[in-house]
């Protein structure tokens, strides 16, 4: 894994939100590949390399994709666990493509043709994230575009080459709400497994410290066990060993010591939810 998203096993996207120090790479990694053995379609490791979209010029972007990539593949080879990273530029695509196992668009991108296109040019599985401003069958055009420029083609029975993730829409100003009905609706539309952004869709756009984002943590375990009900494929779950000094995306990230106990349920609530409990 990841030669393709599992259809019918459910699985986990995890990892801190932008590559930092070895230390902190390889503390979160061991700790997931722990964790995998209670995961049945495993876990992938996602670290971004650079964080493009961020409200302010001022904010953390991370070290750069030369720097990210060599952090990621050091992650890989001590863990064992694939990796998976954002792409924002046609042009990285086939360099990531060398090192990541997966790759991954992010939401503010998930319409852009020559990005959607390039990703699925390398024969990589690719995650797109729904835009928070995109109805559930609105993503059925970005898995299209990254089909038909997929060499490998179709992959076997229980496996997808192409993931689309939920992570909440746009609510008023600086806010996300979550509408469980996405996750049928996108499947239905897309055909490809769906995953639920936990972290992310508790993020509050602009409400931090400064214009950062902010969120809701406690929010966390209810929208994961509620989507793994709903039919949730995989979950993506940004998580740390010290999220309130995190330098992107704390306050909506999943402590690390925290993560286990959440897993071990939502496991079970998906199994129950598909009636193999």
């Amino acid at each position: 894994m990841p030669a393709s998203f599992p259809r019918d096993q459910l699985f986990l996207i995890a990892g801190p939100c932008v590559v930092e120090s070895d230390d902190i790479m390889l503390r979160v990694g061991e700790h997931l590949a722990r964790l995998a053995e209670r995961v049945p379609g495993g876990i992938i490791y996602k670290a971004s390399f650079d964080k493009a979209n961020r409200s302010n010029a001022g904010a953390h972007r991370g070290p750069g994709m030369e720097e990210g990539l060599a952090a990621l593949d050091r992650v890989r080879a001590a863990t064992g666990l694939p990796v998976i990273t954002d792409v924002h530029l046609p042009e990285q695509c086939s360099t990531v493509a060398l090192v990541a196992d997966a790759l991954q668009i992010p939401a503010f991108l998930c319409r852009q043709t020559d990005l959607l296109e390039a990703a699925g040019a390398t024969g990589r599985p690719v995650n797109v994230k729904k835009g928070q401003f995109l109805h559930p069958e609105g993503m059925k055009g970005a898995v299209a575009k990254v089909r038909a420029a997929d060499p490998v083609g179709a992959r076997g029975p229980g496996e997808s080459d192409v993931a689309v993730t939920e992570r909440g829409s746009f609510f008023g100003y600086g806010d996300l709400v979550v509408d469980m009905r996405a996750i049928p609706r996108m499947r239905e539309a897309c055909d490809c497994p769906v995953i639920f952004d936990a972290t992310h869709s508790v993020q509050q756009p602009g409400k931090g410290e400064g214009g950062a984002s902010g969120g809701v943590r406690a929010m966390i375990p209810h929208l994961t066990l509620a989507a793994c009900a709903a039919g949730a494929d995989g979950l993506f779950m940004e998580t740390h060993p010290d999220p309130d000094h995190a330098p992107s995306d704390g306050p909506n990230m999943m402590p690390l010591h925290q993560l286990d106990e959440l897993i071990v349920r939502a496991v079970d609530v998906w199994a129950a939810a598909r009636g193999r409990r």
